[in-house]
């Protein structure tokens, strides 16, 4: 489905199918477009309008942020914080996150249904690896599912991505820890910088609700700064991965040291 003269591996939807995989309305697609939330689809053949892999992604990242509670004018200036260089992998790494604080929005899936949103068929061993990862929960049907639509684009992404399940369960596990830690330090920042000091000033009980409502605002920020701090950590880790001599480790002995050459004394 949607593979409108696409290359190998490229996405191409029309209005119709774009709609579908997001779960939303074409009326919802072209509303978001006319905002300029949403960039302009590409003119294919009879001037059909052709979206791809980072409209998705971006369509569900807005979604995911009006679940939030934010306001369009919010929605815009998040995503005008975006890098430039975003990837449409960037874009669903940013909706996971949005959606992990919502897990009360999972949604219940008959198979086809799962399987039109992931824009592909899903074979059992599929299907166990999206649960594995926590994109979805098996019901008492065993054809349906429930589903985390936050998760489930990235968790389709990893399922051609050529890593043993351990690993990438290992990998959940790391973030999860770390994420946390982090998600308590910056919660005693608040309290005890912000927010402490604020209710001992005795606001009136207005402005305690109105203060309230501005810190639940403030998360998509927060997480904003830290996936995309992540991101550039996770690349100059990888870049000096892979930078590295292959040979190095031929030439170091036992203990990190280098060893002699032949020949020397």
């Amino acid at each position: 489905m949607g593979e409108h003269g696409a290359g190998a591996g490229e996405v191409r939807l029309t209005v119709d199918e774009l709609a579908a995989r997001a779960g939303v309305t074409v009326r919802t697609v072209r509303f978001y477009g006319t905002k300029g939330l949403l960039p302009p689809p590409e003119l294919g053949p009879r001037r059909v309008g052709l979206y791809g892999a980072a409209h998705l992604d971006r369509l569900g990242l807005i979604e995911e942020l009006q679940r939030q509670g934010l306001t369009l004018a919010a929605i815009e200036r998040y995503l005008a914080r975006l890098p430039e260089d975003s990837t449409p992998l960037d874009l669903a790494i940013h909706r996971a996150l949005v959606a992990s604080w919502t897990p009360e929005a999972a949604e219940e899936l008959g198979r086809a249904q799962l399987e039109r949103r992931a824009g592909q068929g899903l074979s059992p061993a599929q299907v166990e690896r999206l649960a594995a990862m926590g994109v979805l929960e098996r019901t008492a049907d065993p054809e349906v599912f429930r589903v985390d639509p936050g998760l489930l684009p990235l968790g389709v992404r990893i399922l051609d991505v050529p890593i043993p399940l351990e690993t990438l369960l290992a990998a959940r596990e790391v973030v999860l820890e770390h994420s946390r830690a982090t998600a308590r330090e910056l919660q005693r920042l608040f309290r005890e910088t912000v927010w402490k000091p604020y209710r001992e000033s005795e606001p009136e009980p207005a402005e305690l609700v109105r203060m309230k409502a501005l810190t639940d605002h403030i998360q998509p920020m927060v997480a904003q700064a830290l996936v995309t701090a992540f991101q550039r950590s996770l690349r100059e880790e990888l870049g000096e991965e892979l930078n590295e001599d292959p040979n190095e480790e031929m030439t170091q002995a036992p203990g990190g040291y280098p060893s002699e050459e032949p020949g020397e004394a």
